[in-house]
Parts: structure tokens; C-alpha cells; sequence
């Protein structure tokens, strides 16, 4: 399900003192199956432009194309955008409200007007990938549950819908190290499943380690657009910008200004680690 972007422009009370572009001539296009990283100093543009993929907001001017057809035109089935895209915002667990660990995964699903009995298939899918056991945990309030088990239960809610396109909001901003862990290794696994994954974050050694593309943000333009080590290897524009590079990016750089043989395209840690072991004559 390919996502397009043409000439993308979003602007925040126009007409008014107030005016600003948000999202400023954005043309890209996003193919299936891809993880996308969506990256940018604050205010760069990245929340807008992800709610105006998922119809949330309308854009002043521009295009959105999901599948070939335009989200914003006249006629078009917004349920339909609804099964393909699913969002999960930043510290989604406050949006948690239902009784039931159950009934609030179940609510997507039943709004579709999906049998009860593949609503019970989905919620037990959804929370089979989050690490929440079914029969001990569903007849549960979500609001007696520990932060980040309501977390999991506010993204099960999201992949109950079994969405073709996940998009994320900082999802792992608050987490522990072990549940960052958790959860991308889960948006890893459903990327390989064929799922499209747009992630917003700050983590870049998150991004280093599980994207494939990166799209950097800046003033409402597109700054940049290509691999992570094409990206991350444009260390000081990246400065410039008030952005970070992953860790390891970091660590090679200085061994290069040492005169370490270490190429710029470095950016994972199990590949720096096979540059220092061949620097080391093959010793681990």
C-alpha cells in the first residue's frame, strides 16, 4: 500500500498574526513494507505530517495518495483509511478508557462491525505480540495495571485493527530499557511481517539499528531522505540541526579522528564491533 506525498503543505491558523506552515512542499513517496524513520528538531513538522497521512488533519494545499487515491477528495471512504492506518500517539495509555483490558482492544475492531468471534482472534493476536497473557490479564481494568503494561494494552489496541501501515509517536518516550526492548523489537517484528512502519523518535540508535530509510524534518522542508548510514554519515548538517547521531556513529568518528580505519557509513554497533575486532588482528 503505497503512500504518496505530493507538494504537501499544512498551515496553522492562517490568515491570522499566527500563521505558520507546518508542513511546507512535501513531495515523498513511502513504498510497501518499508521502516521509515521520521526525524527533526521540535517543530519541525513531524506530527503534522504523519496526522495528515492518517486524514486526521486536511492539508491547505498538496495531496495525500494512499493506494492511488487521494485521502482528501470528495467521496472517499474514510473507514476505509481507518482498517489500512493505524497511529499511535505519544503516551497513548492516557487515552486508555474502557472497563476491561478486553473491551478497550476490542473497541477498534467492533467499530468496524467485525464479528464478535475474529474481534476475540484479533485481541488475542494483539496481545500475544505485546507480551500480555489473555486469560490472566483481559477481565482486568487497565487502570489497575503497572505504566507500561497500559501502554501495551493502548497499542493492542492499535494493532487489533491490523493496520497495513503503523505509524508511531515517539512510542517508547518514559519506557524502561527493557520495555524499549520490547517494543521495537515488536514494530521489527511486524515489519518483517509486511506491515510499513513510519517512526517518529529521538532515539537515532533506534533508528540506526531497525530503519531502513530515514526522512529528516526541518523548518516545516525535507532535509534529507536516504539509508541511515547515508543520513547519519552527514554528521555535522545532522549538528547543525539540532540533531543527534546514533552512539556508535559517535564512538567511530572519534576513532577516525585517532586514525582509526573505521568507514563512515558505521552506524551499528555489531558492525563496529567486527571494524575494532579486524583492527585487532580477528581477536574478539
Amino acid at each position: 500500500m503505497p503512500i504518496e506525498l505530493q507538494n504537501l503543505t499544512y498551515t496553522y491558523m492562517p490568515g491570522t498574526p499566527f500563521e505558520a506552515k507546518a508542513v511546507d512542499d512535501l513531495s515523498l513517496k513511502i513504498e510497501d513494507g518499508e521502516f521509515v524513520g521520521i526525524i527533526g528538531h521540535t517543530g519541525s513538522g513531524k506530527t503534522t505530517m504523519i496526522s495528515l497521512i492518517a486524514g486526521l488533519l486536511k492539508p491547505t494545499s498538496g495531496r495525500v495518495l494512499i493506494d492511488g487515491e487521494d485521502i482528501g477528495a470528495k467521496g472517499y471512504d474514510r473507514k476505509k483509511l481507518r482498517r489500512k492506518i493505524g497511529v499511535v500517539f505519544q503516551y497513548p495509555e492516557h487515552q486508555l478508557f474502557e472497563e476491561t483490558v478486553y473491551k478497550d482492544i476490542a473497541f477498534g475492531p467492533g467499530k468496524l462491525g467485525i464479528s464478535p468471534e475474529e474481534t476475540e482472534e484479533r485481541v488475542r493476536y494483539a496481545m500475544e505480540l505485546m507480551e500480555l497473557d489473555f486469560d490472566s490479564v483481559k477481565n482486568l481494568s487497565p487502570f489497575e495495571l503497572s505504566g507500561g503494561q497500559k501502554r501495551r494494552v493502548a497499542i493492542a489496541g492499535v494493532l487489533a485493527m491490523k493496520p497495513s501501515v503503523l505509524i508511531l509517536d515517539e512510542p517508547v518516550a518514559g519506557l524502561d530499557p527493557a520495555g524499549r526492548i520490547h517494543l521495537m523489537n515488536m514494530i521489527g517484528r511486524l515489519n518483517r511481517e509486511g506491515v510499513t512502519i513510519l517512526l517518529i523518535t529521538h532515539s537515532m540508535d533506534d533508528l540506526a539499528e531497525n530503519a531502513r530509510r530515514v526522512v529528516v524534518l526541518k523548518g516545516a522542508r525535507l532535509m534529507m531522505d536516504g539509508t541511515p548510514a547515508e543520513v547519519f554519515a552527514r554528521r555535522d548538517e545532522l549538528t547543525a540541526a539540532s540533531l543527534d547521531v546514533p552512539c556508535v556513529a559517535e564512538i567511530a568518528a572519534k576513532l577516525r579522528a585517532r586514525g582509526k580505519d573505521i568507514p563512515p557509513d558505521i552506524i551499528r554497533l555489531d558492525d563496529l564491533q567486527r571494524c575494532v575486532e579486524n583492527m585487532l588482528g580477528g581477536r574478539p
